[in-house]
């Protein structure tokens, strides 16, 4: 079986018990099984949730808490007890692990970004298990990344990961919630997540856990979308994680032969970047950046609205709406003079330059667009 660099995220509800304490039974489950990808010599990255989960006992909640104040305080508590049972099972099988905490910030921030990523890649290299969730202990409502699934969806393309495993307690993805319908089928195999599978998934989630399937869905969406293949299921045993490998996993497979990777830098600008303004095309450049891989150039700018800098990120709005988001190499006041000076007949082939390079440019496709 050839090397592969593999992300698993584990949800909550995979980890800790009824009462919202660590589950030491499950957990040594899923530690066993993480040993056994390394010692099939593949490297792995751990995205965990259940620090909220594992901290709201000790605070005195009866269930898991609802206010921001109540999450953080139950996440302080419960990532410390959350890593230090991982650390102890993991030293059973000479693993050592590190933890990393993320916010949106993290990625929004482009040299955080940089950073996160050069951090994570020294960690493999030297053979550490990078242990990621998100840092709720200051993280609030517009700044998290929703739910664990999508962080793992999006660390998945950010490392350029072969496949993302989400463990859940579900084994795999129903056309109908498996619970309350019996009849409801699973998908054994989906090369691509519909805007009609999204409408139907069940959103409820566990008790204490914060996504349902359609959080993993959106997941999957996303890291599909990064040329990431995906399963979503469930499984016991050392060998689980390997049978996902193997193609005997107890869940739902998602990806196609056709998914292509995206690089880094436009992964970023993409999905993490604050956009500072908008350029209008024309018919010809809207042609020549969709279907000819050109780059777009100040002559078939027409319009341009709000403020940027070199090396801002900027929406690109043609004929049918918004097209997608580029990294600019030129400011917004060079380019409304640019377009002022084209208006009294200066030739445009002689004044015309590189607005946004193709290598830094990402089209969005028009469901991509209803799914910001």
């Amino acid at each position: 079986m050839a090397k592969e660099r593999i992300v698993v995220k584990i949800g909550s509800s995979s980890l800790t018990n009824n009462k919202g304490e660590i589950d030491h039974e499950k957990l040594a489950d899923h530690v066993h099984a993480l040993a056994a990808l390394r010692e099939a010599n593949h490297e792995v990255i751990l995205v965990s949730s259940g620090a909220v989960a594992a901290g709201f006992r000790t605070l005195g909640y009866s269930s898991k808490p609802v206010t921001l104040k109540g999450k953080q305080a139950a996440a302080a508590v419960g990532q410390s007890l959350l890593i230090q049972a991982y650390i102890e099972k993991l030293h059973a099988y000479d693993i050592n692990a590190a933890l990393l905490l993320l916010t949106r910030s993290d990625f929004s921030n482009r040299l955080r970004y940089r950073n996160a990523f050069a951090t994570i890649s020294e960690l493999l290299e030297r053979g550490i298990l990078p242990i990621i969730n998100e840092n709720d202990t200051v993280s609030v409502d517009e700044l998290t990344f929703g739910d664990n699934d999508m962080l793992s969806a999006l660390v998945s393309g950010f490392v350029h990961a072969d496949r993302l495993i989400i463990l859940t307690d579900i084994n795999g993805i129903y056309d109908g919630n498996p619970r309350s319908n019996p009849s409801a089928l699973k998908f054994d195999y989906l090369e691509n997540v519909t805007i009609k599978l999204l409408h139907a998934a069940d959103s409820t989630g566990s008790k204490v856990g914060t996504g349902g399937m359609k959080s993993k869905l959106l997941a999957a969406k996303t890291a599909l979308s990064l040329g990431v293949p995906i399963f979503v299921g469930k499984g016991e045993g050392k060998g689980k994680l390997l049978d996902v490998l193997k193609g005997e996993g107890d869940g739902t497979y998602l990806g196609s032969k056709s998914l292509n990777s995206i690089n880094t830098k436009k992964q970023w600008i993409a999905l993490h970047s604050e956009t500072q303004g908008k350029v209008y095309i024309d018919q010809g450049a809207e042609e020549a950046i969709l279907y000819h891989g050109k780059s777009l150039l100040s002559a078939g700018v027409f319009k341009v609205v709000g403020s940027f800098e070199v090396g801002d990120v900027a929406e690109v709005i043609g004929s049918s709406g918004f097209l997608g988001k580029g990294e600019v190499k030129c400011s917004s006041i060079e380019l409304k003079n640019t377009l002022e000076t084209q208006k009294i007949d200066i030739p445009k082939a002689t004044s015309s330059f590189e607005v946004i390079h193709r290598d830094k440019w990402v089209e969005f496709k028009k469901e991509e667009e209803e799914m910001l």
